[in-house]
Formats: structure tokens, sequence, C-alpha cells
């Protein structure tokens, strides 16, 4: 489990296919504080470090992965925002994010506020999916490429998120333009609401 809030951007060094799997390989500070077996949140996917070197770890993403989420879209290069799992010792400064990427959005509008920043995001909507929690509501919380947002201004297929200088600088959402792909994370909150909403 993690709270959305990023710890910093890793850099992607290496990708290796596997059959259908994908190894990706990072470098971020943190690698020689990491464990085999251990939870790092990439971009909002929740993977298993499956190898580490002193400055690099190696994290595996399956088909699943690859196709409801941007992983698959990754080269050499590309930041990637990571988060380690949550400590259950402290604050919850974001909200509850699972690591569970529901699917990909598109980045749509940017606009300049003056300091800040107004990102657009449209994504494939499905009515079904929406009863059952796959929507996102006015001041209700998201979760893109693994940050903790706030949704502001939602349409039934869209949403805006405003993006202050310190997140905009420490997490990937620098590296975003027009098109750019995105993994989104609907509220599990509201996603079981909607759920017992349906059997009453």
């Amino acid at each position: 489990m993690f709270s959305g809030i990023v710890e910093e951007c890793a850099v992607l060094v290496g990708v290796v296919k596997d059959q259908e799997n994908v190894h990706f390989t990072f470098k971020c500070s943190f690698v020689n504080e990491l464990k085999i077996d251990q939870s790092v949140s990439h971009n909002g996917v929740c993977l298993t470090v499956v190898s580490l070197t002193d400055d690099t770890y190696t994290v595996t993403a399956m088909k699943e992965t690859l196709e409801r989420s941007n992983l698959g879209l990754l080269e050499i290069g590309d930041e990637v925002n990571v988060e380690r799992s949550m400590m259950m010792n402290g604050r919850l400064d974001g909200h509850i994010v699972q690591g569970h990427v529901d699917q990909t959005a598109t980045c749509v509008d940017i606009k300049d506020a003056e300091g800040s920043y107004y990102f657009t995001f449209k994504y494939a909507f499905d009515k079904e999916m929406a009863k059952r929690g796959y929507i996102t509501v006015d001041k209700g919380s998201v979760t893109v490429n693994g940050v903790s947002l706030t949704v502001c201004n939602p349409t039934e297929d869209t949403f805006q998120v405003a993006i202050i200088p310190y997140t905009f600088e420490n997490t990937n959402f620098h590296a975003f333009r027009i098109g750019s792909v995105v993994n989104l994370e609907f509220d599990i909150i509201g996603k079981y609401i909607s759920r017992m909403i349906q059997y009453k």
C-alpha cells in the first residue's frame, strides 16, 4: 500500500524482454536501502524488486500490467515516479493508494496558472465501470502516475488536477506534454461505496 506521495524520479537504464514479461532496471538514490521482494510503486504500478546491484534495481512487469499501464511505453532515460510502500507508523499525507492501476489516460491540455499548472486528462469512459466507482468526482482523490491528487472540474471522461511548483519539479509531471499517456488509479473508497450501493 502507498500514499501517493512520490519520493523521487527514478531513471530507466535497462529493458529486457522475457517472453511476455519485461524486466525494467532503474537507478535512484535509495537503491542501497532496497531488498529483494520489496514493493515499489512505479508511475503508480506496484512492482516487486527481483534483483539489485550497487546502484540499480530490477523489477518485472507481466503482460496484464503492461497492457493496463504506460510502462510498456517507457524508453531508456525516461523518468518514473517512485515511492516505497507506506510505513504504518506515520501520517498519511496523500490518500490510500494500492498500486493497482485501473487504466491509462491521455493529457489533453496544460494551462499555466501563474506559477502552478492545470493538467487535463481524458480517459476511456465505460458506464458499467463507472457504476463500480471507476470515475472521478469533484474534490475527490485520484492517482496519476503514482501521484496523489485532488480532482477538479470532472466531466464524464475528463478531469483536471492542479500541480504546484514542488510537485511539478519533483515528479515526472515536468515531462508531460499534450498526448502524454499516464496511469490512473481511481479512489478505492469510492469503489467500495459504489459496490455496496449496488447491493442495497
